[in-house]
């Protein structure tokens, strides 16, 4: 061996004898959700309902690289999920008329030289592995190794394919897939619910820390405090949280969250825990950092309220998705058209030729939810705006009002000023269910919920 070479313990006879030696069973039990792969095999009819005699291959994708030989943490594609509630990373999925079969990278135990030297499959690197017979246990599904799926493909005729990675994806199958999610089923219904829940405790934990964000912290540190909560209470949040003080409040995806937190400014939160079954919320609420609102400041939030208020009533069955966004739009153009702010009628702003107003609201007024933020995006256009809300669909509703601090069409007094208000809704029966109902709407609302959570 040459000086300054380092061994390659692969290599190594002796060295992997050893390693395979003196190593007792881990727990390797998978990280199933409890009621994941019972909802998972009903998707899965549903899914052959659809598509009679057509085979259907998902896969659940690969971690992008972050840097050199770094990745970003791993999360597993939503449809490929909703077909098996399994999160393991390069599975496939092969779901046929009359048996559905997962594919998976075996892991290396002891005994295998991959146990020491392969870093995506080794348990020595990854941890305790389950075996491919213990996923088919928890799943109750049968799983095969992965090396095993190209042998399978060959003999599949015309098969659809969904998922990341593939040069052909299906189309029709994605747009199969999203508009089957838009109905939840009663165990997604509940991971939203936990979802939400954690969520609402997630602000709570951010307003505690506003004094010290206020004192210099600045806004990073409230959206690393949301981060910390819905890493600790499932899998981290559900997209970048949105923390926005002062003028920042008023950018729409404001997430680099490098600003300072300003005492008498408000602070915009937009934030979604996604608990371990990868299902997210979907919340803002806007604040007066000092505790007390201005009279400029409620001045727009309670506009924001009124059209927030006036889309909620139109959440319900039998009714467009579009309804609830044009209610709101409705009351913020009056709104603005009151304030002297449009330059045109509100007939003509409303109009399809105008839409004046949606310069302070060039966003949507809501989406659906579910195991992506913004669900069912691969929908069709007439399903996802045309048809009509039914029982099951999760949804939120956020209009806002953003008043950019270079805007010169408002007075000085608005600019900078940036209003959201976001529910996640359950369409039932008689109407909805606002799941995020336990924050407050209205500005002494909001007040006292501030104040409450700081004692």
């Amino acid at each position: 061996m040459s000086e300054g070479k380092l061994p390659r313990l692969a290599e190594i006879p002796a060295f992997i004898e050893y390693m395979g030696q003196g190593w007792g069973t881990p727990d390797r039990i998978p990280s199933v959700v409890p009621g994941a792969a019972r909802a998972a095999a009903a998707h899965r009819d549903r899914l052959r309902t659809a598509l009679p005699g057509r085979t259907v291959v998902v896969a659940a994708g690969t971690a992008p690289v972050r840097s050199n030989d770094c990745f970003y943490d791993f999360r597993v594609d939503s449809d490929f999920y909703w077909l098996t509630g399994c999160a393991v990373e390069q599975a496939v999925v092969v779901v046929g008329e009359s048996r559905a079969t997962l594919f998976l990278p075996p892991p290396a135990y002891p005994g295998e030289t991959g146990f020491f030297a392969d870093a995506a499959h080794g348990e020595l690197w990854v941890g305790a592995a389950p075996s491919l017979a213990d996923w088919s246990a928890a799943l109750d599904i049968e799983v095969l190794p992965l090396d095993r799926l190209e042998g399978v493909l060959v003999g599949l005729a015309a098969p659809m394919y969904g998922g990341p990675g593939w040069e052909e994806p299906s189309e029709e199958l994605g747009r199969v897939l999203a508009e089957f999610r838009m109905i939840k089923d009663e165990w997604e219904i509940g991971q939203l619910r936990e979802a939400v829940d954690r969520t609402v405790e997630g602000f709570a934990a951010v307003l505690r820390e506003l004094p010290t964000a206020v004192a210099g912290a600045g806004e990073r540190w409230l959206q690393g405090t949301f981060d910390r909560y819905a890493r600790t209470y499932g899998n981290g949040p559900g997209y970048a949280s949105i923390v926005g003080s002062g003028k920042h409040a008023p950018t729409l995806h404001w997430v680099r969250c490098d600003g300072p937190v300003l005492p008498d400014e408000l602070l915009l939160l937009d934030m979604g825990v996604e608990v371990a079954s990868h299902y997210t919320a979907d919340v803002t609420r806007t604040f007066p950092a000092s505790g007390r609102f201005s009279p400029i400041q409620r001045q727009v939030h309670d506009l924001v309220e009124r059209a927030h208020r006036a889309a909620l009533a139109q959440v319900a069955p039998g009714r467009r998705f579009t309804d609830f966004h044009h209610a709101a739009m409705e009351v913020v153009a009056q709104g603005l058209h009151d304030w002297g702010l449009l330059p045109v009628s509100v007939d003509e702003a409303l109009s399809e030729k105008g839409q004046h107003h949606r310069r302070y609201l060039v966003c949507g007024i809501g989406h659906h939810l579910g195991l992506d933020v913004h669900d069912c995006a691969r929908s069709s256009t007439e399903a996802y705006q045309g048809a009509a809300m039914a029982p099951g669909m999760v949804l939120t509703v956020e209009p806002g009002l953003y008043f950019h601090a270079h805007d010169l069409t408002v007075p000085p007094e608005l600019r900078g000023i940036g209003v959201r208000i976001e529910d996640d809704l359950l369409v039932t029966e008689g109407g909805a269910e606002i799941l995020s109902g336990a924050l407050p709407l209205d500005t002494e609302g909001l007040e006292q919920w501030m104040e409450n959570t700081a004692t």
